[in-house]
């Protein structure tokens, strides 16, 4: 039995479309076990509860089927329980954390659960879970943890992690309904203005600068052309919380596809941002994952 627990992810964090990832002190914890009946069956406790599949079109079994295949092993069944704190639909990576939970799972199960920490199996994890998920944002920051820069290159996906500033933290403001990436991403351009792609990609340099080292930059580097304006009439109180909230200095952004929102900061500036949102939010206070996700293995 392997028990693997995975950060809530914010990606894009403003200019940083595709790219750019942070991984939150927020976790879903999904235990696989070894079956000798066959099939799946699955447990969830918290959220997605009363929506998510409990058969084998859930995304962590059907990630670990497919990872499975890749590490070359067949176990007779297994069964899978889900204890999830990262909120389903919400542009927080739930869909990456149960990806990456399922490839990690696989691989210990596999054999591979001393390996882990390898660099060759990091990189083999960080492929298998980006061609699942479909880009590499989201699941390079909930499996190498901190501040990560994604990219495909020839189809495959690489990753490097960067430690965030000390003292950085996020405030999370979360709507009581979700928007599926799918419509998110449908009302993106297919072009867009070279001097909107010019801007972003000067803000998403300086943003690399103020989440390592210069969080007084935060809000500069954190305006956005590329996507947010375009996706703002599916999530109108979305944009109006950024407006409100950006307008009080504080560097707010959608997170994700949305509709959530993220503001990271240093610690003095949370406080008066908590209140800009309103009743129609829940607000988190949320430190910074460091580790990524992890792995145990247990008897039983």
């Amino acid at each position: 039995m392997v028990t693997v627990v995975v950060p809530a992810t914010s990606a894009n964090i403003g200019p940083g479309f595709d790219a750019l990832g942070l991984a939150l002190g927020l976790y879903d914890e999904v235990t696989v076990r070894v079956t000798a009946r066959s099939g799946a069956s699955v447990e969830i406790v918290g959220e997605g509860a009363d929506e998510l599949s409990r058969d084998e079109s859930h995304l962590v079994v059907r990630t670990l089927l497919a990872a499975f295949d890749r590490f070359g092993v067949s176990p007779p069944g297994f069964s899978v329980s889900c204890v999830n704190a990262i909120p389903q639909s919400r542009g927080l990576g739930s869909s990456a954390a149960a990806i990456v939970a399922g490839v990690l799972a696989a691989a210990t199960l596999a054999g591979q659960g001393d390996d882990l920490r390898h660099p060759d199996l990091r990189a083999d994890l960080l492929a298998l879970a980006s061609d699942i998920e479909g880009h590499p944002d989201n699941v390079a920051a909930c499996l190498l943890g901190g501040f990560t820069i994604a990219w495909t290159d020839e189809g495959s996906a690489h990753a490097v992690r960067l430690e965030p500033a000390p003292g950085l933290e996020a405030l999370v403001f979360v709507p009581a309904d979700g928007l599926a990436t799918t419509t998110a991403r449908g009302m993106l351009p297919s072009l867009v203005p070279h001097q909107d792609a010019a801007h972003a990609a000067g803000r998403a340099a300086l943003l690399v600068e103020a989440l390592t080292r210069r969080p007084d930059l935060l809000l500069a580097a954190t305006e956005d052309r590329l996507h947010q304006s375009y996706r703002a009439p599916a999530m109108a109180a979305t944009a109006a919380l950024v407006a409100r909230l950006r307008a009080d200095g504080i560097p707010a952004v959608v997170s994700g596809a949305g509709p959530s929102v993220l503001a990271p900061c240093v610690e003095g500036a949370l406080s008066s941002a908590a209140g800009l949102a309103g009743p129609d939010w829940a607000v988190r206070r949320l430190g910074l994952d460091l580790e990524g996700a992890r792995a145990s293995i247990t008897s039983g």
